[in-house]
């Protein structure tokens, strides 16, 4: 899902314009350095994209249980557990390999029991 991207480049990873221009090895390595530049800052995102996605992954899930906040409806305490835990997340989890672990996946879904509502 996040994956980073190469960094290393050197003037001999740029190749010439597609239009046939012959660039120097100069500008090759000053293009080299600008997409490792580029590179880095992409790489540099990939935690604030995990929780933004992890954010926004909750938001859905407390979405879908806040009808039981109405008046007319008793939330369960295991519904009222559960929500707080979902709005405890980014606390909780602040790290780049605690975002992995929300968001790891088996079968095509999450494993982590976070993201499961209970029954009881």
């Amino acid at each position: 899902m996040f994956k980073t991207v190469k960094a290393d480049y050197t003037w001999e990873d740029v190749g010439n314009d597609a239009n046939g221009k012959v660039y120097t090895k100069s500008q090759k390595e000053a293009m080299a350095a600008q997409w490792n530049t580029n590179a880095k800052a992409l790489n540099d995102n990939i935690p604030n994209e995990k929780l933004k996605l992890i954010k926004e992954m909750r938001l859905i899930r407390l979405q879908q249980t806040d009808y039981m906040s109405f008046g007319d409806v008793t939330m369960p305490d295991y519904i009222k557990t559960w929500r707080q835990n979902l709005r405890d997340l980014p606390a909780n989890y602040n790290t780049e390999t605690k975002y992995d672990e929300l968001l790891e996946m088996e079968n095509g879904k999450y494993k982590h029991s976070i993201w499961t509502q209970p029954t009881s």
